[in-house]
């Protein structure tokens, strides 16, 4: 078995991570679409996806792609839950190079959870597992410069930021410029909260 395909098996039996605040993290399954759909009303989310998450079949493709992700070993998706079961967000790494050693980190909360730290344990947690089990050496995330809860949580994550890139997004006729930060696996483990 070669390296990568080693690691994905490993990483297939990876049902839970524990974060900050008591969160757990576990790999997003097709009993999730209620939860991912709901989450996916709150303006703030479905203006920045990629795909339209607007019905129980979106959701369930949205699912599906995070699971396609994982089983190519390109990109492993969490969804952030209470103790009790209840999800409060999605933290995930993508874009996954192996031969480079970097990935792309990205995380959301649903409303409810804002403001709550869940999306710094999540990123946190996600971040530290694949900085150790996928041996991944640089991890990057980007925000809207207009977004400080979002630059917070990268800050707090041990993420340094590394400069702007201008007008890189655009939602609706707007464009936004993007802030970078990135973590190394040299960096300081973790940054207080």
């Amino acid at each position: 078995m070669d390296r990568r395909a080693a690691l994905i098996d490993r990483c297939s039996v990876t049902e839970r991570l524990e974060a900050d605040g008591g969160l757990i993290l576990r790999p997003w399954d097709a009993d999730d679409v209620d939860a991912v759909l709901a989450a996916f009303t709150d303006e703030d989310l479905w203006r920045q996806s990629v795909e339209s998450v607007d019905t129980p079949d979106a959701a369930a493709a949205w699912l599906t792609a995070r699971a396609r992700h994982w089983e190519a070993g390109s990109g492993y998706a969490w969804a952030i839950t209470s103790r009790a079961g209840v999800v409060l967000g999605n933290a995930e790494v993508t874009s996954v190079d192996h031969r480079h050693g970097t990935g792309w980190v990205s995380y959301w909360t649903t409303r409810p959870a804002r403001g709550r730290g869940v999306a710094t344990a999540g990123c946190r947690a996600v971040s530290e597992w694949a900085l150790r089990e996928l041996g991944l050496f640089r991890l990057e995330l980007g925000h809207r410069v207009n977004n400080p809860a979002s630059c917070r949580v990268a800050l707090r994550a041990g993420y340094r930021p590394e400069g702007v890139q201008r007008k890189k997004l655009r939602y609706g006729e707007a464009r936004y410029d993007v802030e970078m930060h990135a973590r190394l696996a040299t960096d300081r483990r973790r940054l207080s909260s």
